[in-house]
């Protein structure tokens, strides 16, 4: 007697686990798309004329516009054209980073074996609601005597606009 006792509760506790085998919950799902980041150029970076000196010396061009030069001189009376870069970017409410190359290197076109780099780069937003302006400027670096000449690099160099 006491072995089918024990047969019928091992039964019955063999079907209360195998009850309770499963069990399910309904999951809802959401998704929010909002606009993609973007940047456009409206103004490209331009240090202006430079005076070559005797030493090795920089311009640097700050975000609102104003140079300085340590080494080399700038002219008032024949300044050229100066501009810190100018970009809008659209970024709807949410937050971002810029990103701007470490240096970047300007050739003579003339001479292209002579070289002038940028680097130091700056960066200022005037922010808006959805749109941003932002002007950059950086530090020219300059050779000790050198070699007169329009600089320039067609390729450009990279902002990049990321979203935090």
């Amino acid at each position: 007697m006491r072995n089918y006792i024990f047969i019928l509760f091992f039964s019955f506790f063999g079907f209360g686990v195998s009850s309770q085998n499963s069990a399910s919950a309904t999951v809802n799902s959401r998704a929010t798309v909002i606009d993609p980041i973007k940047i456009d150029k409206t103004v490209d970076l331009d240090f202006g004329n430079i005076i070559s000196a005797y030493n090795p010396g920089q311009v640097i061009l700050s975000p609102d516009g104003s140079r300085v030069a340590y080494g080399v001189q700038i002219s008032n009376s024949i300044p050229g054209t100066v501009n810190p870069a100018e970009a809008i970017v659209t970024h709807g409410n949410n937050n971002y980073a810029i990103t701007l190359p470490e240096h970047f290197t300007l050739y003579n076109q003339e001479n292209p074996n002579q070289v002038l780099i940028i680097d130091q780069f700056t960066v200022q937003p005037q922010e808006g609601n959805l749109i941003d302006i932002i002007k950059i400027g950086g530090t020219l670096n300059l050779e000790a005597n050198q070699t007169s000449g329009f600089y320039t690099n067609s390729t450009g160099f990279n902002v990049t606009v990321s979203y935090n």
